[in-house]
C-alpha cells in the first residue's frame, strides 16, 4: 500500500471507532504528537490508551474527510469532526454536549506502519462546546 491508502485504512478505522484497527496501523514505537495536548503518545500502548479513552468519552465520534495529500511516505489529512461527550473522558464526567471541529493531520510511514503523526486542531472550541474545563 501506498502512503495515501495507509492513512485512507487509518481514516476508515477511525470512522469506525475500531480502537484495535486505529492501534494495528502504528509501528511498535510509533509517536502520535497531537500538539494542543501537550505531550506526544510513544508506543503502541499509549497510543491504544489514549484513543479507547477518546473513544469512551465520545462514542459517536465522527470525521469527514475535507481533503487528502500524499507523497512518498508521508501523507496527510485536513477535516471536520465531532461527537458526543456521553461517557467519562480523563476522569471529566459526561456533559452530553456534542462539538465540532477542524483539525489537519500528518503522518510519516515506514514498512506500511504509522511511525510519526502530528494532529493540529482547537482544543479551547473543543473543549468548550463540550464542556470540558479548559486548563
Amino acid at each position: 500500500m501506498n502512503s495515501k491508502e495507509l492513512l485512507q485504512k487509518w481514516i476508515e478505522a477511525f470512522q469506525r471507532c475500531d480502537v484495535d484497527a486505529v492501534v494495528e496501523c502504528y509501528a511498535d514505537d510509533a509517536v502520535n504528537f497531537q500538539i494542543a495536548a501537550g505531550e506526544p503518545a510513544i508506543g503502541k500502548e499509549q497510543i491504544r490508551k489514549d484513543t479507547a479513552e477518546f473513544f469512551r468519552g465520545f462514542p459517536d465520534a465522527w470525521s469527514r474527510v475535507e481533503n487528502l495529500i500524499a507523497d512518498g511516505d508521508r501523507a496527510a489529512w485536513e477535516w471536520v469532526g465531532g461527537g458526543t461527550f456521553a461517557g467519562e473522558f480523563y476522569g471529566n464526567q459526561p456533559t452530553g454536549k456534542s462539538f465540532t471541529i477542524h483539525g489537519c493531520g500528518f503522518f510519516k510511514f515506514k514498512d506500511g506502519k504509522i511511525i510519526e503523526q502530528h494532529g493540529y486542531w482547537d482544543k479551547l472550541s473543543w473543549f468548550a462546546q463540550a464542556g470540558l474545563p479548559i486548563d
